[in-house]
């Protein structure tokens, strides 16, 4: 993905990482559109945001998601790159499986099925773009679990999967498929994760991926530093041992 010339939509970006991430793409020279549920959140972002474009979208809703598919193919016809950005993290207790049954429900519809009727939607136009991606948004929690977010876990890892294989399908194509693998970031994706001295600062977390994206437009996995202790843990061959150490930190297993 080159970092720049790109007209790029990102739902599920009206806060937090995908926020961050759009802001600096369009600083970079790119031409964003912003989707989220959060009508007032979007107002915000245009007000704050001169230039980048905002449209409502719920990713939970398959015709929502039909219907913000079409008007971003029609009002932005050059769109050549997709980022899945959409997700929630929630607490479960298995021990009580109806309250942990209703909370991953909900995590497999947001975080999976979503970028699943995303990339539905857009695949057949983007290879008709000369030059398109697709950027996935996993966690190093696909690759080491944390104990509290099972549901969390499973989906992050099936995204992962999902990459991978969809990229073997789309080798000769236009199309890129290029998975950003976030560690523990400073944001609200979980009550008090903003706060945790664990968490690397947002800001911090946007330069570095950036900068890889820059310096590296033909990587498949965006990975910063702080995230490969937990994406190859078992390639180390101290997966145990990581297991161990992500789940004995802070209560959200911030490292």
């Amino acid at each position: 993905m080159d970092i720049k010339g790109n007209t790029i939509f990102i739902p599920g970006a009206t806060s937090g990482i995908g926020l961050a991430l759009a802001v600096e793409l369009q600083a970079k020279g790119n031409e964003i559109i912003v989707g989220g549920r959060r009508t007032g959140r979007l107002t915000q972002i245009s007000d704050d945001h001169p230039g980048i474009h905002t449209i409502e979208i719920d990713t939970t809703d398959l015709e929502s998601v039909r219907q913000a598919t079409n008007r971003v193919l029609t009002e932005y016809p050059e769109v050549n790159v997709l980022v899945a950005m959409a997700g929630i993290m929630q607490v479960e207790d298995w021990t009580s499986p109806d309250d942990a049954l209703t909370s991953a429900e909900n995590t497999v519809t947001t975080n999976l099925l979503g970028p699943i009727r995303l990339i539905a939607g857009f695949i057949g136009h983007l290879q008709t773009r000369p030059d398109a991606t697709i950027m996935t948004v996993s966690s190093g929690l696909a690759f080491t679990p944390l104990k509290a977010t099972p549901s969390y876990n499973a989906t992050k890892a099936a995204i992962h999967m999902f990459s991978e294989t969809l990229r073997l399908q789309l080798a000769g194509t236009s199309v890129k498929v290029m998975e950003l693998q976030p560690p523990s970031v400073a944001t609200d994706l979980l009550p008090g994760q903003r706060e945790s001295s664990f968490a690397m600062p947002l800001e911090e977390f946007i330069e570095e991926v950036i900068s890889l994206i820059e310096s590296q437009p033909a990587a498949t996995e965006i990975q910063v530093e702080r995230v490969k202790f937990l994406r190859y843990a078992e390639a180390r061959g101290n997966y145990k041992e990581t297991v161990a150490a992500l789940n004995s930190t802070d209560p959200h297993g911030n490292r």
